[in-house]
């Protein structure tokens, strides 16, 4: 019998607790993808426990969190003073009230990412941008592990985002993987252009914990590989979109 504790990980994914070289990459990615947005009024949607909610709020006008555990944004709370407790497919924000949404690692699971992605743009205004990672299905790990006989079972788990998307969806059915068409659907006839549209790879920090002259070579050759068509075998997607003014 599945725990609450491993039911709430496998749907809602485990935030960031400690904050490493591999938190510190995206802080930098999310800041310069910002550029004066980030000094706005600023949501991250999908808080979990604060961690970069605590840091974007140090250079913001206003910033404010949001997530669906309450045991989450309680505990952001303690870092950051405005934190709600809400689902991301109907946030309680009028329109055009951001200037920049950060969603990380939060799309694969809700129950329904389009809604969630039509609500991110109508609380942007116009020219406020939206900065999203979410898994890449050319990975060749399922990150979120898989669901077999009746219980979660974690860890990475080697292609099983290369199978067929009906047997893929039945191993882990807790959690989405999206190809790049796959977001450009999400995103299809909405007010927004996408300034950066990428794949990158992990910073591997608990590997270079246990193995670092192991980790360590691997994060470099792997990070390089951004760089070449190789990036479509990558960990996360990395998307920046702006919102523009109706026509």
């Amino acid at each position: 019998m599945e725990t609450n504790y491993s039911k709430n990980a496998a749907l809602r994914g485990e935030p960031s607790y400690v904050w490493r070289a591999g938190q510190e990459r995206r802080l930098e990615m999310i800041r310069k993808a910002a550029g004066a947005c980030g000094t706005g009024r600023v949501l991250v949607d999908g808080c979990g426990v604060g961690a970069y909610l605590e840091r974007l709020a140090e250079t913001a006008a206003f910033a404010v969190g949001l997530d669906i555990e309450w045991e989450r944004a309680e505990e952001s709370h303690r870092k950051t003073p405005v934190v709600l407790n809400a689902a991301g497919e109907h946030l309680p924000f009028p329109q055009n009230q951001f200037d920049l949404v950060l969603s990380h690692e939060v799309l694969e699971h809700v129950q329904d990412d389009r809604r969630a992605i039509q609500e991110i743009v109508r609380t942007l205004r116009p020219g406020g941008r939206l900065v999203l990672f979410c898994p890449n299905r050319g990975y060749p790990f399922e990150t979120h592990g898989v669901y077999w006989k009746g219980r979660y079972r974690f860890g990475n788990i080697p292609l099983v985002n290369y199978l067929p998307r009906r047997w893929r969806d039945r191993l882990a059915p807790h959690v989405n993987v999206y190809t790049r068409r796959d977001l450009e659907r999400l995103f299809s006839g909405l007010p927004v252009r996408v300034i950066t549209r990428t794949v990158i790879f992990g910073a591997y920090d608990n590997i270079i914990a246990r193995w670092p002259a192991i980790g360590k070579p691997l994060r470099a050759f792997l990070q390089a590989l951004e760089k070449t068509p190789l990036r479509i075998l990558g960990l996360s997607h990395f998307w920046v979109v702006e919102k523009i003014s109706p026509s």
